[in-house]
């Protein structure tokens, strides 16, 4: 019975198609599918417009603002790229930006340097009944708030504190220095806060690529003769490149926007030796009311962050091996 309908020869005007599909129904589907595009943008347009006008809209307004002379009360003054002109010459403008560059080292470098060492160490006893414990001690700088251990830092770091404390029982006074009050160790002595802050978000980040690493690759690197550290080089290193360029990309970020913790332990000082720009940007815009000046530091700061996170972003993209 089936042969007999499937022999049935088709009409004239009747197109065939093959498996026997209406040439109508994929125009249809195509005309129900159109809507269904627009209402997925419109499930994103409240996020868009939150995104537009709490992002978008202050980052144009600033870079209008920068162009001005304002103290934002009064009427503005035209005065086009003076204030970037002021930026990029002024002695004290530029000491401060090279001052977040040095806090780059300690919030990112040593960070991702300490984290790798670290987390090889941790990986073998993650597994382990105190792996969990570890790991929660690794990330505990993390969940602080970052004023509690800007506070926390300064008494230790303090004429007083538990450093000099430490130095004065063995013997070292004449090392023991009010650490963040001295020019020579008060940028050092900040960096040393955010190495502490970074290193177990580093770490953390770090373990979890290593357990991701087929072991068996490993097992290859030993067949062949490789020890330890050639096989950190040779499988473990590679195997982290997209690890470690999201360890860099956060700890640069948080070194060059860094406000809170210099504002708490040293609010800049001595003089301005760990004034960083974005605790200039608040003391231009709300201090100085420069808030022109203030704005074309903000908009140089986020130029900057894109020419230092870009090029690792390139670096390490790529898939893992």
């Amino acid at each position: 019975m089936t042969s007999a309908l499937g022999s049935v020869p088709a009409g004239p005007g009747t197109a065939t198609r093959p498996g026997g599909a209406d040439p109508a129904q994929p125009a249809r589907r195509n005309r129900r599918g159109r809507p269904t595009r627009w209402i997925g943008w419109l499930w994103v347009l409240p996020a868009l417009l939150m995104y537009g006008f709490f992002v978008l809209r202050p980052l144009a307004l600033t870079v209008q603002y920068s162009l001005y002379r304002w103290n934002g009360i009064g009427p503005a003054q035209w005065v086009g790229f003076d204030n970037y002109l002021t930026v990029f010459t002024d002695r004290d403008l530029l000491k401060i930006i090279t001052n977040a560059f040095v806090l780059i080292i300690f919030f990112s470098f040593i960070p991702v340097a300490l984290g790798l060492l670290v987390a090889s160490l941790v990986r073998r006893i993650t597994t382990g009944p105190g792996g969990t414990l570890v790991r929660t001690v690794l990330f505990l700088p993390q969940v602080i708030p970052l004023v509690a251990a800007g506070i926390a830092w300064s008494w230790v770091l303090s004429s007083n504190g538990l450093v000099n404390q430490l130095l004065r029982a063995v013997g070292l006074d004449r090392v023991t220095r009010p650490w963040l009050g001295e020019f020579s160790t008060a940028l050092p002595a900040v960096g040393v806060i955010g190495t502490w802050i970074m290193l177990g978000l580093c770490t953390i980040l770090l373990v979890t690529g290593m357990s991701k690493i087929d072991p068996s690759l490993y097992e290859a690197a030993r067949m062949d003769g490789a020890g330890p550290i050639r096989e950190f080089f040779a499988v473990t290193l590679p195997s982290l490149r997209q690890e470690i360029g999201v360890c860099l990309t956060v700890t640069v970020i948080a070194a060059l926007a860094s406000f809170d913790i210099v504002y708490i332990s040293t609010s800049g000082g001595p003089g301005i030796q760990t004034t960083v720009p974005g605790l200039e940007i608040y003391r231009l815009a709300f201090s100085q009311r420069q808030v022109g000046l203030a704005s074309a530091l903000g908009v140089v700061l986020m130029l900057l962050v894109l020419v230092c996170v870009l090029p690792i972003q390139r670096l390490t993209r790529g898939e893992k091996p």
